[in-house]
């Protein structure tokens, strides 16, 4: 009943910048906590940032000073700008959403289909 869309990955040097996005839809009552969360080939998914509804935000410490997540409430979207690119950050990017259903009134986490970044060097 909830989807979320992703968009902005793709291939760039080292140094660069990439934008992703990520808008929600369905049946939605609220939208409470967003975030974006990383995943390479044999390892685990983690956290990258997280923001509050209220736009309160957390980072991982390998992107704080690069990456900036922030949030458009009115348009249900929720948006990571990473700059300052680097090999190590390679890896397909999720999209996370805690979100509160028209039909059901508990809030349930959502993810996004995953969109791959790719850093060269």
């Amino acid at each position: 009943q909830v989807q979320l869309v992703e968009s902005g990955g793709g291939l760039v040097q080292a140094g660069g910048s990439l934008r992703l996005s990520c808008v929600v839809r369905g049946s939605i009552f609220s939208i409470n906590a967003m975030g974006w969360y990383r995943q390479a080939p044999g390892k685990q998914r983690d956290l990258v940032a997280v923001i509050s509804k209220g736009g309160s935000t957390d980072y991982a410490d390998s992107v704080k000073g690069r990456f900036t997540i922030s949030r458009d409430n009115a348009k249900n979207t929720v948006y990571l700008q990473m700059n300052s690119l680097k090999p190590e950050d390679t890896a397909v990017y999720y999209c996370n959403a805690r979100v509160v259903v028209r039909s059901f009134q508990y809030e349930s986490n959502y993810w996004g289909q995953g969109t791959q970044v790719t850093v060269s060097s």
